[in-house]
């Protein structure tokens, strides 16, 4: 595979401890391993991949992403003829990464036809209005892909946003939530506490805790993003997992 580290472990002051970026070579992947203090998400944005969680393999077509509780095993494996471009999110009860290899590469087993743990697709027909963002300009397309519930860190969601042509977010800060948006496609601008800096496809923006920022949309294609969200600590994430029950009662 190819492999480059979009961030590390010192892009937030959270326990985010990296996000890394690549490409799966026909007939390549990752075996299977465990992580006893960090929780993983492995995403693939193009074409079909086997994903196994616990023993479990099935084939998931992409985009996709498949999350890893702390203590589950998993591993990926490119069955086709093309590469896939592929992600992994790592966020631990520390800065810390370990890892217990199992030297079981998944390849040639037998596939469930229903996956057997979580995944979800980044599919932009399932994506939802969203007016006005933060108080932003335009109408957004928006959908939380992952809860807090699905994570025993403090890693506290993963959100799929579209930004069409001409719209921005407006601007937002939570001291107890940190981000990143990695761009999955289009082009566009994020402020981060005045500091501006263009993004655009493959692209990696950290918003550390409290820091104000917003999203504007460039070019003739819509910004597609990836958010991934890391809570100050446990405490911090059940008030926010609260406030987002309440907002969806309200609504």
């Amino acid at each position: 595979m190819k492999f480059a580290e979009l961030l590390g472990a010192g892009a937030l002051s959270t326990n985010l401890i990296f996000v890394h970026r690549g490409v799966i070579a026909p007939k390549s992947g990752i075996g299977e391993h465990f992580h006893h203090q960090c929780e993983e998400m492995f995403v693939i944005l193009d074409g079909d991949a086997e994903f196994t969680i616990d023993g479990h393999t099935s084939l998931v077509p992409g985009p996709a992403a498949v999350p890893d509780r702390m203590g589950h095993a998993h591993g990926l494996y490119n069955p086709g003829d093309r590469p896939l471009q592929w992600l992994n999110i790592n966020v631990g009860t520390t800065k810390s990464y370990d890892a217990f290899n199992l030297d079981d590469p998944r390849v040639g087993v037998a596939r469930d036809p229903i996956p057997q743990f979580v995944s979800v697709r980044l599919d932009r027909s399932l994506l939802r209005p969203a007016p006005t963002m933060n108080g932003g300009r335009g109408t957004m397309l928006y959908r939380r892909v992952l809860e807090p519930s699905v994570f025993n860190t403090t890693w506290s969601f993963v959100d799929h946003l579209v930004l069409p042509a001409g719209s921005a977010t407006g601007r937002n800060a939570d001291p107890g939530m940190s981000e990143v948006y990695y761009v999955i496609s289009g082009q566009g601008e994020i402020d981060v506490d005045g500091e501006t800096a263009p993004i655009r496809a493959g692209d990696a923006a950290p918003v550390d805790l409290g820091q104000a920022h917003a999203i504007r949309q460039s070019g003739e294609a819509p910004l597609e993003l990836m958010v991934i969200g890391v809570a100050k600590d446990l405490a911090a994430k059940a008030t926010y997992a609260a406030q987002a029950a309440a907002a969806r009662q309200r609504r």
